[in-house]
């Protein structure tokens, strides 16, 4: 397999895609990159452990199990090099309040509007620590897929003068995707590492992963972001650091 998701798009779809011009071309970087690290909390995680297992023994039944680990392992890697560089770092993470404070998602998914797994003060809700954030970093407390969406990260962005988002966390089908596509409103160059983002359907992790790189971001993988990323002058400059925020 070219893609990882060359499986499970069928023929016709890739060439409907290529005759309708979405051809997925590659728009590459800019100079001044942030990266979005989006949801990965224990609630998002749990176990490393298949998933079903992860949602019945950890305790978190939004957790994506040993998927989601083998993605926060990859995250790692592109933050290290993130701080070596002085590039910034943003969080964008679920805390609710109370549970007058999940919107729709009450009724959507009732397991999102009523946990106490997501509400701020729990365990559920703190980031993992093996990609958690440092002093300088930006943490945006959002409630709804996308984190533009009734949050400041784009002040923040401007603030940054970034050019480029590298998007990482969960899931490929909601909150990344719906990230993804205000980034592309707003005119920012994308990229999504395919083995940074997890889901808890491998079908529309794999879906969404080809749609978004025929449309939105450039899909690469967290190898050749971090060989890119090391190409780039450091960023050592003031706006590159940020004190932590909610």
């Amino acid at each position: 397999m070219t893609n990882i998701w060359d499986d499970v798009i069928p023929e016709e779809d890739l060439l409907v895609y290529q005759e309708s011009g979405f051809t997925g071309a590659k728009v590459g970087m800019g100079t001044s990159p942030a990266l979005l690290i989006i949801d990965v909390q224990y609630r998002t995680v749990g176990d490393n452990k298949p998933i079903l297992q992860s949602i019945r023994e950890s305790g978190y039944n939004t957790s994506c199990g040993e998927r989601a680990w083998a993605a926060v392992h990859k995250i790692s890697e592109i933050l290290k090099v993130f701080r070596e560089k002085g590039f910034p770092v943003v969080y964008p993470v679920v805390e609710r309040k109370d549970k007058f404070d999940a919107g729709r998602w009450a009724d959507k998914i009732p397991g999102l509007g009523s946990g106490e797994i997501h509400r701020v003060g729990n365990k559920g809700t703190e980031v993992v620590a093996e990609v958690a954030p440092g002093e300088r970093d930006i943490v945006i407390s959002k409630r709804y897929a996308s984190a533009f969406f009734g949050t400041h990260l784009m002040t923040q962005l401007n603030l940054l003068r970034a050019d480029t988002l590298i998007i990482t966390g969960c899931t490929t089908s909601g909150c990344v995707r719906g990230t993804v596509i205000d980034a592309f409103s707003y005119g920012f160059k994308i990229t999504v590492p395919y083995d940074c983002v997890y889901d808890r359907s491998i079908i529309s992790h794999k879906i969404n992963l080809f749609d978004m790189n025929s449309k939105y971001a450039d899909v690469i993988s967290s190898e050749q972001v971090v060989e890119r990323i090391k190409q780039l002058p450091g960023r050592l400059d003031s706006a590159a650091h940020a004190h932590t925020v909610r």
